[in-house]
């Protein structure tokens, strides 16, 4: 009997239709811890990581946010508003200090007056509260 042959590497690849491979090169590399992606390279202005500023969500989500911040380790968490989520902020700190943290206790309250100018150029002054809550 005669003995079957190997197939060859050729032999298997299947027909192309001329056009040339891609090379090795053309790959994607890998990305290692070397080379910064784009998006790292501009970093945006750094700001205090303990810092909740409060918006039109809801007010469990900002509890949960310093809950949060409190139990990664924070020791300090400031909660910022200004004019009407005032009022929310406040609602958001009580929360926290009687549900969640009875051991938080508020440190410092500073209240001020932000001029803004509208895209019309009209200028108009907001009230803002930052609540710094301690553990």
């Amino acid at each position: 009997m005669e003995e079957a042959k190997p197939e060859t590497v050729e032999e298997i690849k299947p027909e192309t239709s001329g056009a040339p491979e891609p090379e090795a090169a053309e790959a994607p590399k890998p990305e290692t811890a070397e080379e910064p992606k784009p998006q790292q390279v501009a970093e945006a202005p750094k700001r205090d990581d303990n810092t909740v500023f409060i918006g039109k969500k809801g007010t469990m989500g900002y509890v949960l946010a310093v809950v949060t911040q409190f139990n990664n380790g924070a020791r300090e968490v400031v909660v910022k508003a200004r004019g009407k989520l005032i009022s929310r902020a406040v609602d958001v700190v009580e929360i926290v200090r009687h549900r969640f943290l009875p051991d938080a206790k508020i440190d410092d309250i500073a209240i001020a007056t932000e001029e803004l100018t509208s895209e019309d150029g009209s200028k108009s002054k907001v009230s803002s509260i930052e609540i710094k809550i301690v553990k």
